[in-house]
């Protein structure tokens, strides 16, 4: 625990505007997998249903809803990062130091993602003025955003 701690005061962390370009690159993502689905089901008539914010069916909630949620939290317990926050040298840690989140603990951040937009999102934007840089998804997860090579140089010198 002492040496993860040590490690842990030594991090960079990854502050607001660099996770908010990493959410975009993810959103993208996301995006580009997500409407040719749409389309495939739904045709031409998926234009119609873009500016609709109520979901119109299983496939539209499984696309929309759960297959984000499921790719998100698998890319941080397999990844520990998604794909924004790996193009930009990123990676989720555990506050402990330890690199790998728990499925549970990943769960947690992302169910944390809707605390964190309530009220007006200042559970994102929590991040510009914390010192270790956390939204509260991250303080309820118990997880930090940090640079990536900086975190191998420090694991590789500590072990």
């Amino acid at each position: 625990m002492t040496n993860g701690m040590s490690k842990m005061s030594e991090q960079i962390y990854a502050g607001f505007w660099l996770r908010v370009v990493a959410s975009l690159i993810d959103t993208v993502c996301v995006l580009l997998i997500t409407t040719p689905l749409m389309f495939l089901v739904y045709g031409d008539f998926f234009y119609l249903l873009v500016p609709n914010p109520e979901p119109q069916g299983f496939f539209d909630i499984l696309v929309t809803y759960a297959l984000p949620a499921i790719a998100i939290i698998l890319f941080w317990v397999y990844r520990s990062a998604t794909p924004g926050k790996m193009i930009l040298g990123l990676k989720i840690i555990r506050i402990d130091g330890e690199e790998r989140l728990t499925p549970a603990q990943s769960v947690g951040r992302y169910m944390g993602y809707y605390l964190s937009m309530l009220p007006f999102f200042m559970g994102f934007i929590w991040v510009a003025f914390d010192d270790k840089k956390q939204g509260w998804h991250d303080k309820l997860a118990g997880t930090l955003v940090v640079k990536a090579d900086e975190f191998e140089k420090k694991s590789s010198h500590g072990s």
